[in-house]
């Protein structure tokens, strides 16, 4: 099959699933969720994405119905399923079935799972982008499902013809994209935001990290803002189905493209370490 959809037990094709319109999350977007590739069945960096996911479901008092290990069984189950093993691998979880009130009574949350066929960009071709001011609420280190402002900023970007859209706060500070995290490299330096309450630290970005080191590229993890976007050497963008992608224009102007090499040498190092660990 091409695509699979899983919900508390019951699996079957996408555009033959359904669900329960008292789910809370059809009204409060009252849940948590995680996504990241997978190739030759093998789903990439899966320890990582679970924690984040059984944390921020911790965070927010949801209850997922089972453990970790018998979830993490379930996903590699679930896409040992699917005609390709390059595919595109999601989940949530949602606090329940109740009728509509803002208050809640405790109880096990909705499971759902969603597989398709995909493969990542290999980060070679590279991408446009465009500026947004965040208004967000405060909690983006909690991977939310309320992204209706991301939701908006993403038509925005595709809308001008770019790819993804750089969020910023009054005063100019870049925290992050719509569904991605953003990067400049300067003189030899990578430069990221810290991981505080404006940012969700991605899987993604934490191998980055981990590349930098590796490469001996040094990093500095502080506030950087929009003049220091368009004056970067490189901009990088990285989500965990983008492991590593680079921009050339922002807001219509040309933007970092000035140290190819040093950007091929940590896409490499990503693009390998994925398929050393989906071998």
């Amino acid at each position: 099959m091409k695509n699979l959809g899983y919900y508390n037990g019951k699996y079957g094709l996408l555009e033959e699933m359904t669900v329960p319109m008292d789910d809370r999350v059809c009204w409060f977007g009252d849940g948590v969720y995680d996504a990241g590739p997978c190739r030759n069945y093998h789903p990439f960096a899966i320890d990582e994405h679970l924690d984040r996911f059984f944390g921020n479901a911790a965070k927010l008092d949801i209850r997922i119905p089972m453990e970790i290990e018998e979830f993490r069984a379930l996903l590699l189950d679930l896409v040992s399923k699917l005609d390709s093993g390059d595919q595109f691998v999601y989940y949530q979880v949602t606090r329940g079935t109740a009728p509509r009130n803002h208050a809640y009574e405790p109880g096990p949350g909705n499971l759902w799972v969603m597989l398709r066929e995909n493969s990542i960009n290999d980060g070679t071709r590279p991408i446009r982008l465009i500026t947004c001011e965040d208004t967000r609420y405060f909690h983006c280190n909690i991977k939310t499902l309320n992204l209706i402002p991301n939701v908006m900023a993403s038509q925005k970007a595709k809308a001008a013809g770019c790819q993804e859209a750089v969020f910023f706060r009054p005063g100019g500070r870049v925290t992050e994209c719509a569904h991605s995290n953003v990067h400049i490299l300067k003189d030899g330096v990578l430069v990221t935001a810290p991981t505080d309450e404006l940012i969700l630290p991605g899987i993604a970005r934490a191998h980055l990290l981990k590349a930098c080191e590796k490469l001996g590229i040094p990093v500095r993890e502080e506030p950087f803002f929009l003049s220091d976007l368009f004056d970067a050497d490189e901009v990088l963008v990285t989500s965990s189905s983008n492991l590593c992608l680079r921009a050339d224009m922002v807001d219509g102007r040309h933007a970092g493209f000035r140290a190819g090499d040093l950007y091929e040498k940590i896409r490499r190092e990503l693009l390998d370490e994925f398929f050393a660990q989906t071998a």
